[in-house]
C-alpha cells in the first residue's frame, strides 16, 4: 500500500468512528433512547433553577420526593403523597427494540 492509501483508510476510519459517537451523543441527548419503564425510580419533572442548579420531583414506590441538586449535594424539600390514579386506560406497552425506537423517530420527522 502507498502512503496515501493508508493515509486514506486511517481518515476513513477515525471519520466512521467520530460519526459513530456522535450519533450516539445526539440519540441519548434528545431523548431518542429512554430507560426501560419497570425501574424503581422514575424522574416526573426536572426543573433548572440556576446555572448548577436543579430542582426535581422523584417518584419512587408509593411517595413523590420533590429534591434540591446541586454540583455538591442533593437535598429533600418535600415530601408529597402519591399521585392519584388516573381513570384513563393505561397506555398500551411501548416497543423497546430498535425496530420499534427507529420507527418511531422516523414518524416524528
Amino acid at each position: 500500500m502507498t502512503d496515501a492509501a493508508v493515509l486514506r483508510l486511517v481518515v476513513s476510519l477515525i471519520f466512521v468512528v467520530l460519526l459513530i459517537l456522535a450519533i450516539a451523543w445526539i440519540s441519548r441527548k434528545s431523548g431518542w433512547i429512554r430507560p426501560k419503564a419497570n425501574q424503581a425510580l422514575k424522574i416526573l419533572s426536572v426543573q433548572s433553577v440556576g446555572t448548577r442548579a436543579h430542582v426535581a420531583i422523584l417518584e419512587v414506590e408509593d411517595a413523590r420526593l420533590v429534591v434540591g441538586i446541586t454540583g455538591n449535594q442533593i437535598n429533600l424539600l418535600h415530601t408529597l403523597p402519591p399521585a392519584a390514579p388516573s381513570l384513563a386506560e393505561p397506555a398500551p406497552p411501548v416497543a423497546t427494540g430498535f425496530h420499534a425506537i427507529l420507527s418511531r423517530t422516523l414518524k416524528r420527522h
